[in-house]
């Protein structure tokens, strides 16, 4: 009987057996790196493969302090193969991928993955890794590795399956490609600010474009400060000053990033040599409502090449005739009557510098008398480049009759895109001067009509219609009577004169000294003005954030220029700074300065400012007017 009983016992235990055994029997575990030689500065990818896992299946993944895990994603694969008439076979293959990289130089070694399953544990092979400092280029693509064959006893296309992911491993993202150059730092790889330029090697005078981006990965609430690079050697112009945070997204080696544009600026170099961009900084608070963290991150510094215009330009090209222009030349009209005005425009229009370049200047014949200028400009950038046109306007009064001739203006410049230097022309403008309406020339009337260049040589002159009026007189006889000084009313009509203009002398003073206060009072209620401005501005503090950083803003330039018998409007926060320190403004001063005109320029960013901030740029603005020397 016991003989038996064991019998069936045995027979139980191999069925059970044979029944557990598919849980484990087919799982192929292992684990593979995309690059065996990296750099420092290089983020390659762990993968690790689970063929036919069980639902229980744990993996642990290799945590080795030599490297820095970025990011970790799972995707799931499941194939059913089809073979004659046999059963379908299900296979499942669990893929695991880690982002890493390197914390230092060497021969390193990444420690197995476990995987636990049914009782049983399976470990991988380690994975020596050869690791050089700085950045390793990655060897070419190569066919990549397929799993193990779960099923070496099926014949055809199962016993060959395909890896599932293959075309994830050769498929690099656009984004990647076009963001090459941005290094994930180590310890903010989740939030980090970064400046690119679109160009590194330039010629004088050439544009480049300077982006400031924030990368994150986390909840944005806003931006609460920025400082723009120091630009030394270069001109600078605004190109793109979003008002909101928007982002999209982007992968910077392989990592999903959310990127945000601060600024956009075009930087023009007006020197040659290795120019420097500093690094920018920035506060930005993550998170919503009372859970928001503030945290400070300083973005990479940059370093152009400005390469020299090359030789043999014509002569007086200046930096800022660098870049693609046209010339035209706008006449009001051709013919015009002797004593009426005629209006000539040069026009500038083109890619580049616009707001420091100078067009040619208008040469007109003598009998021509013209006006200095009064130049416009019009600033119309595009999402990369600055572009526009400047407009010089002459007033040219002709000062005899003729017909004169505007002569043709060059403006030679240097296109960086051919390399070679170009010059734009204008065709020449005859101008017909006329006598006025009912007048002839001193000129004959059968003298044949000669089209001359320059009128200065004929002495022509112009008479109304009817020529000089004859003097008519006419006579009256009265009595004779008392002397007008005899008269009572002679005294006070001799001195009512005298009193007369004694009045309109004190009343010139005295509208003088209303309407045309010295500079003096013209400064101290400009001051006064802008003092009130600020008041206003604290009215809008629970209001709009443009409106009120806007107002804060204008009040304290408005308050500068008073101080400084200048306008300020138009200069850089170091256009700004020194001239300030010219006028002798202590360096304290110089820094709240700063420190409020850039945090205008930031509140914008921030349509959720803390009322606490925004009473701080107000004390803040205050005490810039406060105790100014008079």
């Amino acid at each position: 009987m016991r003989r038996t009983g064991s019998g069936h016992a045995a027979l139980a235990a191999l069925a059970l057996l044979l029944v557990a055994m598919p849980a484990w029997a087919s799982i192929e575990f292992y684990q593979t790196a995309d690059r065996t030689e990296v750099g420092t500065e290089d983020v390659f990818q762990l993968t690790v493969v689970v063929v036919d896992p069980p639902d229980t299946a744990q993996v642990q993944f290799p945590s080795p302090g030599d490297f820095e895990v970025l990011s970790s994603s799972q995707s799931t694969q499941r194939s059913i193969e089809m073979s004659g008439g046999g059963p379908p076979v299900i296979q499942t293959v669990r893929k695991h991928v880690l982002l890493m990289r390197a914390n230092r130089p060497g021969t390193l070694t990444i420690p197995p993955a476990v995987l636990t399953a049914s009782g049983r544990t399976w470990r991988t092979e380690p994975i020596k890794m050869t690791v050089r400092r700085g950045h390793v280029e990655p060897p070419r693509p190569q066919a990549s590795r397929q799993p193990p064959n779960p099923f070496p006893n099926f014949p055809g296309p199962l016993g060959r399956m395909p890896d599932p992911f293959a075309d994830e491993e050769n498929e690099e993202p656009d984004d990647r490609r076009q963001q090459e150059d941005v290094r994930i730092p180590r310890g903010d790889s989740d939030l980090f600010l970064r400046a690119t330029i679109d160009k590194k090697q330039v010629y004088v005078g050439e544009q480049v474009t300077l982006s400031l981006y924030i990368y994150s990965r986390v909840d944005l609430s806003s931006v609460d400060a920025v400082t723009m690079p120091k630009l030394e050697g270069f001109w600078s112009e605004d190109v793109e000053s979003p008002t909101q945070l928007t982002g999209e997204q982007r992968v910077v080696n392989g990592i999903p990033y959310r990127t945000y544009l601060l600024r956009r600026r075009a930087l023009f170099p007006v020197k040659s040599g290795n120019l420097s961009v500093t690094a920018a900084e920035a506060d930005i608070t993550t998170g919503f409502l009372f859970a928001g963290h503030r945290v400070h991150r300083v973005s990479n510094a940059l370093e152009v090449e400005v390469k020299p215009l090359p030789p043999g330009g014509p002569k007086g090209v200046s930096s800022a005739q660098v870049g693609q222009w046209d010339l035209s030349l706008e006449v009001s009209q051709t013919r015009v009557e002797l004593g009426q005005p005629v209006t000539v425009k040069v026009i500038l229009e083109g890619a580049g510098n616009v707001k420091n370049v100078t067009p040619p200047r208008l040469e007109v014949p003598p009998a021509l008398k013209v006006y200095d200028p009064t130049t416009t400009d019009k600033v119309m950038p595009d999402k990369w480049r600055i572009q526009g046109r400047r407009v010089q306007e002459y007033l040219v009064m002709p000062q005899r009759t003729g017909t004169f001739t505007l002569p043709a203006l060059e403006f030679p410049y240097f296109d960086p895109r051919t390399g070679r230097y170009e010059v734009a022309r204008t065709e020449p403008v005859v101008l017909t001067v006329e006598p006025g309406a009912g007048g002839v020339s001193s000129s004959p009337a059968t003298a044949a009509p000669q089209h001359v260049t320059d009128a200065a040589a004929e002495q022509k002159n112009v008479l109304t219609a009817s020529g000089l009026r004859p003097l008519r007189y006419q006579a009256r006889f009265e009595e004779p009577a008392a002397a007008v000084w005899q008269r009572p009313f002679f005294v006070p009509v001799l001195l009512s004169p005298l009193g007369l203009m004694l009045a309109l002398v004190l009343v010139g003073l005295v509208r003088g000294r209303l309407s045309n206060p010295d500079e003096g009072s013209r400064n101290r209620q400009r001051a006064k003005a802008a003092r009130k401005r600020l008041a206003e501005a604290e009215k809008l503090r629970e209001g709009s954030s443009s409106a009120f950083y806007g107002e804060v803003e204008k009040a304290v330039l408005n308050f500068l220029e008073a101080r400084l018998h200048a306008p300020v409007g138009g200069l850089t926060r170091d256009a700004l700074d020194a001239k300030l320190a010219g006028a002798g403004v202590d360096a304290e001063r110089r820094q709240r300065v700063r420190f409020v005109l850039e945090a205008c320029d930031a509140g914008r960013f921030a349509p959720g400012a803390e009322a606490a901030a925004r009473e701080r740029i107000l004390d803040d603005a205050a005490a810039v007017m406060e105790g100014w020397d008079k």
